[in-house]
């Protein structure tokens, strides 16, 4: 999703900073974006590690002055049910690239962000809205993020800050076949039919819609939209839905 989102920003001639892990993933997402018209800077940046998230603003802002947007999309995954996890790092891992990776990135980037006026953003899930099984740290992790950035709208809103939450479905991104399994390693094949689901483009296409209309939130899927109705009103049926979704995976 964040190299979608990147590169259909750079078509729109936006400034970008590319953080992730892998430097050669990243050099080539950099390479397609500028091909595209825009510029880049690359951080290699591990957003467990607070250190790597202040230096990637203070990049940032070296390279463009200020900073307009922060999408918080770093996410890792796992598919097991809990009783089954051997390695219980799984879910500390999980929990610290998901939601403590958005804490880091979101304080160093928030004195910038007032400046501007701008746009703070955060890519979750439909589990960050409701329990799903084989999914139990992800959506601690999701939920989390939700707390924390619903919580920030608040305290932000005389700022000029805009908060938007983003919830997807499953979406075809390959995530799923690094997902960690019950021994802590990459499941390698992905248990959902990704050609049944989302596809990427769509995904990137309404976050940014989202993100440049400063919406509060948006929930991609019509199961996400009918889920929370029938969360307040048949909560058992949510639980069930949620079971076959995983089941059949789409």
């Amino acid at each position: 999703i964040g190299a979608e989102l990147a590169r259909q920003l750079a078509a729109r001639g936006a400034m970008l900073a590319l953080a992730a892990r892998d430097r050669e993933a990243l050099e080539q997402v950099a390479s397609e974006c500028v091909a595209l018209g825009a510029r880049v800077e690359v951080v290699v940046t591990d957003v467990a590690k607070e250190e790597d998230c202040r230096r990637l603003m203070e990049r940032t802002v070296a390279a463009f002055g200020r900073i307009d947007t922060l999408v918080n999309n770093a996410g890792a995954t796992m598919w097991a049910r809990f009783e089954d996890i051997d390695d219980m790092s799984i879910l500390s891992r999980i929990m610290q690239v998901n939601y403590m990776g958005a804490v880091y990135c979101t304080r160093h980037a928030l004195p910038h962000l007032k400046a501007a006026r701008g746009r703070l953003a955060g890519i979750a899930s439909l589990t960050a809205l409701v329990g799903v099984p084989t999914r139990s740290g992800y959506a601690a992790s999701k939920h989390a993020m939700r707390g924390f950035f619903d919580t920030l709208r608040i305290e932000l809103a005389d700022s000029g800050v805009t908060v938007t939450m983003v919830y997807p479905g499953f979406v075809s991104t390959g995530i799923r076949e690094n997902a960690s399994g019950p021994d802590g390693k990459p499941i390698a094949v992905s248990p959902v039919k990704e050609g049944e689901v989302m596809g990427v483009e769509e995904c990137a296409r309404i976050t940014l819609e989202a993100i440049a209309s400063r919406r509060r939130e948006v929930i991609m899927t019509f199961r996400g939209k009918m889920g929370m109705f029938l969360k307040l009103v048949a909560p058992g049926l949510v639980d069930r839905i949620a079971r076959r979704a995983i089941e059949k995976g789409r």
